[in-house]
């Protein structure tokens, strides 16, 4: 073999070995490029799957409120529907009112701020349209939430002239849409009142605007006020607390706190409940107040079913809407003018339950302060008892997420 063909072959034969570990190192590289991309899977892929429920069967996620006929002294009508977390994820709750209709008048929503409508439906008729999460936070795999929502008209609601110039143009309304109906059989009667809502269940993000799952009202944890930590078995110091507010921020630096109400403090007349409360929280390292109806009712008032007032020769309302500060204050004053109470049904609101009954940091009148006491097994009661009575007091605690945390 000359010279030239030995270098030929030579070279072809040094090509087909880079060439064979080209292939080599291409399909190495897939491989690995597969491997990982298996990793990431198993890694960062989640179930998600979130039900809405009504009477235990799928439904829909947009509920329509639409009544044949509204007028004072109505039965309440209610709806309610299951919203489950059967994923892998922390869901975040939440509803929108997406159109409003009563009687003739068109409600536009997208020039109303969500609060503002929601408090408006609840409280500037007089009938009330209220709507109440039972929570914000559906957990991971057995969490769940339920959104429920009311309607109601009562027979005496405190404004005759409302109930009378409400109940005509009731009357009005339906009997022209059965006119118009008589007119033409194709057209199809509207009925006095159509809201729809929009529930949505989103995936938890940790932004400083978003819910706290952490803190969600109602969530229990063990602290010690008395050396400001966290801590891990009840002890005379070491006490069961449970989460009061009712929309911690990821954004918040405190949560506030109360402790499991069948740790006693007290008990005590109305007007000795501070000396007594000072005194049991005298050792304490953290800021503490009294227990207030403004929480109460912001906590009760998301139940649009059984949380109510009652006032005397009035008939009983839902509390509804309590977003908006002034509106806790105007309910609060209704109860008083009205020589009324709140109710709450106790399996709802099991943290505020307790045998006895405890002072609230409100005065009622000269002589009565607000206070809690359990009426029976279904319901307890906000009502104004005799400063001379004895109940126990309740403090509450402002505690630093970082110390929780550390």
């Amino acid at each position: 073999m000359n010279r030239k063909k030995r270098i030929l072959l030579k070279m072809n034969i040094v090509s087909l070995f880079f060439i064979a570990l080209s292939f080599v190192s291409i399909t190495l590289a897939w491989f690995a490029y597969s491997g990982l991309a298996k990793v990431e899977t198993d890694v960062n892929v989640k179930a998600w799957y979130i039900e809405f429920q009504k009477d235990n069967s799928a439904t829909s996620n947009d509920i329509i409120i639409s009544l044949d006929d509204i007028y004072p002294g109505m039965e309440p009508s209610s709806e309610k529907i299951d919203i489950k977390n059967f994923g892998d994820s922390d869901a975040m709750v939440t509803y929108q009112i997406t159109s409003a209709r009563i009687l003739d008048e068109e409600i536009s929503v997208s020039d109303e701020d969500m609060v503002s409508l929601i408090d408006r439906l609840s409280h500037d008729y007089p009938f009330h349209i209220n709507v109440g999460l039972s929570s914000s936070l559906a957990v991971r795999e057995v969490g769940s939430s339920e959104l429920n929502v009311s309607v109601s008209w009562p027979m005496d609601s405190d404004n005759d002239e409302a109930d009378s110039q409400w109940g005509v143009a009731a009357f009005k309304f339906k009997k022209q849409e059965e006119e118009k109906k008589a007119a033409d059989p194709s057209y199809q009667i509207r009925s006095p009142l159509r809201i729809t809502i929009n529930m949505r269940a989103e995936q938890f993000t940790d932004d400083v605007n978003s819910l706290d799952p952490k803190y969600n009202l109602g969530n229990t944890l063990l602290f010690d006020p008395v050396n400001n930590v966290r801590c891990s078995k009840i002890s005379t110091t070491c006490l069961k607390m449970y989460v009061i507010d009712t929309a911690n921020k990821v954004g918040d630096k405190t949560v506030t706190l109360m402790p499991d109400l069948y740790k006693a403090y007290g008990p005590s007349r109305y007007d000795n409940r501070l000396t007594t409360l000072n005194n049991a929280v005298a050792n304490w390292q953290v800021p503490t107040d009294e227990l207030s109806v403004e929480h109460l009712l912001r906590i009760i008032s998301s139940d649009v079913v059984k949380s109510t007032l009652s006032r005397e020769k009035l008939s009983d309302s839902i509390i509804g809407s309590m977003h908006l500060d002034e509106r806790v204050y105007e309910e609060i004053d209704k109860a008083k003018d009205g020589k009324g109470y709140f109710t709450f049904d106790n399996t709802r609101n099991k943290m505020l339950v307790r045998n006895g009954c405890y002072w609230l940091k409100n005065e009622y009148s000269s002589t009565s302060g607000f206070a809690v006491q359990k009426y029976n097994q279904i319901k307890t009661e906000i009502l104004g008892l005799d400063k001379m009575s004895s109940c126990n007091v309740v403090p509450i605690i402002s505690v630093d997420k970082k110390v929780l945390e550390q």
